[in-house]
């Protein structure tokens, strides 16, 4: 908003300082303190509005240590990290952007699900929320939204180098070819549509898929409205599958969102794209005021939420965060390193579809149900081996730390 306000006042009146909006760092800078802000300053007034209505969460007893005197503290905080998303984006962001426009509806969206889940938790008294092929239903509806923008947009293209073979022959003075050299020139730069994406630590690593296709564009992108529905689902419900100990998911997402960020200036910087031999995506680098306003977001929330929190964030939050992270990836065409990037979001997703599969296999196979882990998700599990809470906080942040590193790493390891 602010952009496009003063945008036009440098044009009109050449006001001395107005030009400075042009520039993503400068209102990168200020979208993440306002939005540190916003969440610290206003996230108390949240807190005391919701202990006077009473929106505390129900803890049921898994015979966790300091599980129950948890119980009654205030859900729903998640709205403090939207709060402090759309407000230094709609401030400080270019509202015109496609790709800003897109985080926009993910993060509405996907917080209005998570909002109707902690809705009905706490003030209808359902322990278990919206029912989860409802939730299913939410993300599949968002991921196809995605999915067909990215495929039908104009705005959303890539520029690709079209290069060519070229030999050069070197002669001495009597003419005759002593040397051949094969080289690769670039004769053109086009913008064009595509369904290719990035494959970490191989040389060549775009991937089309419109291989597994035969080439046909049109099941390409039927292929890539389905992968994006499957990635919006697994990372927003892996996100929602840690959120079990206070501050974990908030600090586990911060370096994943700090990734993000770099990975998207540098893919919408012609300069850095071509130097690393990634893509360059056009306009996608305004994508880093939504990530720099989601990193203060996450920072000041982790203010209250850090242990002993004061707030939980509720499906309104972790279902958003994992769902923003699909998005963004899906975005700026690295949706194949989500893997690596979020991986405690995938080692306690795959702990729950084990223990559970693992359960009920060995019920009918047995007549009783066996357990790979004490508990699950995972975090849990530790908890059962007597390791205090901020103790697996801390390290499953480090862990998300060197994770975070390793898949900046692979811009060069190929």
């Amino acid at each position: 908003m602010l952009y496009h306000l003063f945008k036009f006042i440098n044009e009109a009146y050449n006001l001395p300082g107005s030009g400075v909006f042009q520039y993503i760092s400068f209102r990168s800078a200020a979208a993440i303190i306002l939005a540190l802000l916003i969440a610290i300053i206003f996230g108390r007034s949240i807190i005391d509005f919701l202990r006077r209505k009473q929106i505390g969460e129900e803890i049921r007893d898994l015979g966790l240590e300091g599980q129950l005197q948890k119980r009654g503290t205030p859900t729903m905080g998640g709205v403090i990290i939207l709060l402090s998303i759309l407000i230094p984006t709609l401030l400080f962001g270019r509202l015109d952007n496609i790709y800003i426009q897109l985080l926009l509806v993910t993060t509405v969206w996907l917080g209005l699900i998570g909002g109707l889940d902690d809705y009905i938790k706490v003030f209808r008294h359902h322990k278990e929320g919206l029912k989860g092929r409802f939730k299913v239903v939410g993300q599949i509806g968002l991921g196809l939204i995605v999915g067909t923008t990215m495929w039908l947009s104009p705005e959303i293209v890539v520029r690709e180098q079209v290069s060519q073979p070229i030999e050069t022959r070197y002669v001495n003075e009597q003419g005759e070819v002593i040397q051949q050299v094969q080289q690769t020139v670039v004769v053109s730069s086009d913008l064009q549509k595509t369904t290719k994406t990035t494959i970490p630590f191989i040389k060549d690593n775009e991937m089309d898929y419109a291989w597994f296709t035969g080439g046909n564009k049109l099941l390409a992108w039927l292929l890539y409205v389905v992968v994006a529905i499957l990635v919006v689902t697994a990372v927003s419900n892996g996100a929602n599958l840690t959120d079990g100990l206070d501050g974990l998911v908030t600090g586990v997402s911060a370096p994943i969102v700090l990734v993000l960020g770099i990975l998207a200036y540098l893919s919408g910087h012609i300069v850095y794209a071509d130097y690393l031999n990634i893509m360059y995506i056009p306009d996608s680098g305004e994508l880093v005021v939504f990530a720099a306003a989601m990193m203060g977001a996450l920072v000041g929330f982790l203010w209250y939420n850090s242990f002993p929190a004061q707030i939980f964030m509720g499906d309104t939050g972790s279902l958003a965060i994992g769902g923003i992270m699909a998005v963004f990836a899906l975005c700026i065409r690295k949706e194949l390193l989500l893997p690596l990037l979020c991986g405690v979001f995938l080692v306690e997703s795959c702990s729950v579809m084990l223990q559970v599969a693992y359960f009920k296999y060995t019920k009918r196979k047995y007549g009783e149900g066996r357990r790979i882990f004490l508990m699950s998700p995972i975090h849990h599990h530790y908890q059962k081996k007597n390791i205090f809470e901020t103790k697996i906080v801390l390290r499953f942040w480090i862990v998300s730390l060197l994770l975070a590193a390793v898949t900046l790493v692979t811009l060069k390891i190929r």
